[in-house]
Formats: C-alpha cells, sequence, structure tokens
C-alpha cells in the first residue's frame, strides 16, 4: 500500500500548522481526477500553505481500507477525506471524532454514512436512464452486472439493475469480482454493467479485453474506462464531486460541524460514447443518446 506525503499546497513541512488526510482508492481514474478538483478548489477557499496533505493510496480490498484508516487517526489528522464508499466506510469505523468529508459515494444513506463527524456530497444518479440507453443501442436478453459482494455500495447498485429485468425485458446475471482473475471468466451474457466496485475498476482494461472477446458492450458508472473499450459511461462529474467536497471541507475547517452539512446529490451528470467501440461491435448509437453525450470518442 501506498503512502506519501503530498505538499502541493504546503510550505516546508517545519511550517505547516496541521494535516489534512487523502485516502483514495488505488490506481483509479475517477478517484484521481476527484482529488485534483479537491487540491485546486481547496486551494481557491485560501487554505494553500496553511494545511500538510497526508496522502493515502490503499489497493481495493478491506484490510488495505482498514490499515489506510487506521494510519490517519494514529496520525491523529485534522480532517480524513475520502473518495468512494469502502475506504469512506472503512474511515467511520474508526473515528468518530476526526471530521471526515467524503466524494464518490453513491449511497451514503443506506450504507448509514450519517454520524456527527461525517459529511460529504454523494454520486448518486438513477441507473434507469443508463440501462435504458445500453438496451436502445443494443437489444440484451441477459445483462452480467458487475460488483463485488465486499463493497457494500455495489450489491445496492446490482440489486438495484436487477429489479429492472421486468421492465426493460432481461435476465440478470450477477457477477462479483474480487480479483483481476474473476475478471477473466465472464461468459454467458450479451450485454455488462459495472458497478462503481473499485476492484472491478481497478482492473476495468482487463474487463474491456475480455468484453471484446465476447464482442458484447459494456457500460459502466464512472469514468476512466472508455479508452480502454468501455462503449458508454454515465457517471457524477469528478470534477463537480472533488471542488464540492472542497468547498465542504473548507467550511469544516473553518469551524462547522459536520453533522451541520446536509449531504446533497451530484448536479452534473456525465456521459461519455466510445463510437470506435460501437463500429467494433457492430452497434449504432439512436441520434437522442449520441446527442445526449458530454463527450465522444471517435
Amino acid at each position: 500500500m501506498a503512502f506519501s506525503l503530498v505538499l502541493a499546497l504546503v510550505l516546508p513541512a517545519q511550517a505547516a500548522q496541521s494535516m489534512v488526510g487523502i485516502i483514495l482508492t488505488g490506481d483509479i481514474p475517477y478517484y484521481q481526477d476527484m482529488n485534483r478538483a479537491f487540491l485546486e478548489q481547496l486551494q481557491r477557499e485560501g487554505f494553500s500553505g496553511k494545511f500538510e496533505i497526508v496522502t493515502q493510496t490503499p489497493a481495493p480490498d478491506p484490510v488495505s481500507w482498514s490499515n489506510a484508516a487506521r494510519k490517519m487517526v494514529a496520525l491523529d489528522v485534522n480532517m480524513i477525506v475520502v473518495y468512494g464508499a469502502p475506504a469512506a466506510l472503512a474511515v467511520s469505523r474508526e473515528t468518530s471524532s476526526i471530521p471526515i468529508v467524503f466524494a464518490g459515494v453513491s449511497e451514503p444513506r443506506v450504507l448509514g454514512l450519517n454520524g456527527k463527524n461525517i459529511t460529504g456530497i454523494s454520486s448518486k444518479f438513477q441507473l434507469a436512464g443508463l440501462i435504458k440507453n445500453l438496451k436502445s443501442i443494443k437489444d440484451f436478453s441477459r445483462l452480467g452486472i458487475i460488483y463485488n459482494t465486499m463493497e457494500k455500495d455495489t450489491i445496492v447498485q446490482a440489486d438495484e439493475v436487477a429489479r429492472m429485468q421486468g421492465q426493460f425485458g432481461f435476465k440478470a446475471v450477477k457477477m462479483s469480482i474480487k480479483s483481476r482473475t474473476d475478471a477473466e471468466k465472464l461468459h454467458g451474457v450479451d450485454a455488462l454493467f459495472i458497478t462503481t466496485s473499485c476492484t472491478a475498476n481497478q482492473c476495468i482494461a482487463g474487463i474491456a479485453k475480455v468484453v471484446r472477446s465476447l464482442n458484447i458492450p459494456a457500460c459502466t458508472t464512472v469514468s476512466g474506462g472508455e479508452a480502454a473499450g468501455i462503449l458508454m459511461s454515465v457517471y457524477a462529474s469528478p470534477q463537480e464531486q472533488g471542488a464540492r467536497a472542497a468547498e465542504i471541507a473548507a467550511r469544516v475547517l473553518k469551524g462547522a460541524r459536520p453533522s451541520s452539512i446536509r449531504v446533497e446529490g451530484p448536479h452534473k451528470i456525465e456521459m461519455t460514447l466510445n463510437l470506435r467501440e460501437a463500429r467494433e461491435l457492430g452497434l449504432r448509437i439512436p441520434l437522442d443518446i449520441l446527442s445526449s453525450a458530454t463527450k465522444i470518442i471517435k
């Protein structure tokens, strides 16, 4: 597990007054984009040079998340910023006193992220529109749903999509991905939906490779896999998530109680379409879907 001190916002270490801890899971572009936006906005909020930024990048597994949370508590940081539900849950179990600000969490209330020291920005949006679009692009009959039984938020998302079977006319096939090896076992479906699973998104290139070999379309709820071969990604803007988390963090650092700051949902939902992948699959993107895209890969 990587552990580093990021000094982009900091004066020399001796002059640092306090510490802000950041936990972003592994090598996941979606969280990296959030973190860049967070740091940029925190600087605009006037905190340049006032805090030492301590960053940890745990692997996507329960032990690593817990260890990262415990290290932050041991450092007695002034605040912990977390991206994604697994890291947020791990931190919430380790401290009830250090303020926690989260971003990129799709189901904060369902997961119980409502302690007195917790607030943040939700990335929750309705998945029905994503499934409807995928169904319009390809009339699939068996939809593989990639999630992870160790990541509670992905269980909620998988169940939500599975409940759409009757509405959209397909059979849901849930597939728990806990490692890169699991990602190589995909079969028996004619389309794929990928949840916010950290494990799955860490090995998104491997999943995309299997998807291509099966000649089926895949969609996901985070950005970062489009170039690898994901046909469609619909997601809460990572730039908005990071910037709004920084605005919340600034309020807390100025003395506001986390419990006084209401958790709100995203205002900006983005959609990336990979037309190159569509051509490879022999699929045509309907004009109404194409015109709704915020980014197109040609």
